[in-house]
């Protein structure tokens, strides 16, 4: 991958079959996490007949997950406990909004999995693909960088013998594909 840059009203760019490989099986392992929790939700009967989606009232117990879908409401925890109303605030909430959410999450994976063609190659995006591409780039980062247990202190590198190692150069190479594309989108 040499970057993104924009031809006249398309980003463009090409990635190896390699690159190819490693963008689509990720963007699909945090689409198929999205879809589960999704498939997962509650189901309610007024719901059903109103249209209006409910989903999960508690967040979710994987990591990875819970950092892609934080909380809807921060409240001030009393002695490492959250009042009885805050917590109802932060389940009203993820029950209104993690539907809609999720929603859109799986929705720019979906993009990017229908852009980036499976043997790599030349890849033209429109500016709204582009949105949906940076979208889900930033999913999988924050998904790797939370397996990774990644910071914003680092870290940068490594040991060559941590199994964290590899991992960390491909959290590295999606940092460059989303800032060379935001770069380009801007331009």
């Amino acid at each position: 991958m040499n970057g993104w840059s924009r031809r006249g009203t398309v980003l463009v760019t090409d990635f190896s079959r390699q690159e190819a490989a490693v963008l689509r099986g990720l963007v699909g392992q945090v689409h198929e996490m999205l879809s589960g929790r999704a498939d997962d939700g509650p189901r309610d009967e007024l719901a059903e007949l109103t249209g209006i989606r409910t989903g999960h009232s508690t967040a979710p117990d994987d990591p990875v997950l819970r950092r892609l879908l934080p909380d809807f409401h921060r409240a001030e925890e009393e002695d490492g406990e959250l009042s009885e109303r805050d917590s109802d605030s932060a389940a009203a909430l993820r029950s209104v909004h993690e539907p809609e959410l999720l929603e859109h999450k799986t929705g720019v994976a979906q993009v990017v999995l229908d852009t980036c063609p499976e043997s790599g190659g030349r890849i033209e995006l429109a500016d709204e693909q582009a949105d949906a591409w940076l979208a889900a780039l930033n999913d999988v980062r924050l998904a790797l960088g939370t397996a990774l247990d990644i910071r914003e202190d680092g870290p940068e590198e490594v040991a060559q013998d941590d199994p964290r190692a590899p991992h960390l150069g491909v959290y590295h190479w999606l940092t460059v594909v989303q800032e060379t594309l935001v770069e380009a989108l801007t331009s």
